[in-house]
């Protein structure tokens, strides 16, 4: 999908969050970038692979076991559940 037609999304309120374990296929409508080093994983209208969500999936476990130094990737949400957890999720295009 073309950045802009995946951007535009956003404006037209077809969007959805998923939380990372769910990504794998989806299409983002926004950047996904990890800081440091400040370089995108993914542009909006690219699809999440397997090997971008196992990272997302580190850096989920790495914010969990260690407290402090927990890792900033722009374009993930952060939420606390009901559980008490924090849970990450990415905007995608919603199907």
């Amino acid at each position: 999908m073309k950045p802009s037609d995946a951007y535009a999304h956003i404006a037209l309120r077809k969007t959805e969050r998923v939380e990372i374990d769910q990504l794998e296929g989806r299409i983002t409508v926004g950047l996904v970038t990890p800081y440091p080093p400040g370089i995108p994983l993914l542009i909006p209208g690219e699809v999440f692979n397997k090997k971008i969500v196992d990272y997302l999936k580190f850096a989920r476990e790495f914010n969990t076991q260690c407290p402090g130094f927990e890792t900033d990737i722009h374009g993930l949400v952060e939420e606390e559940g009901a559980d008490g957890q924090t849970h990450y999720f990415a905007d995608c295009v919603k199907l």
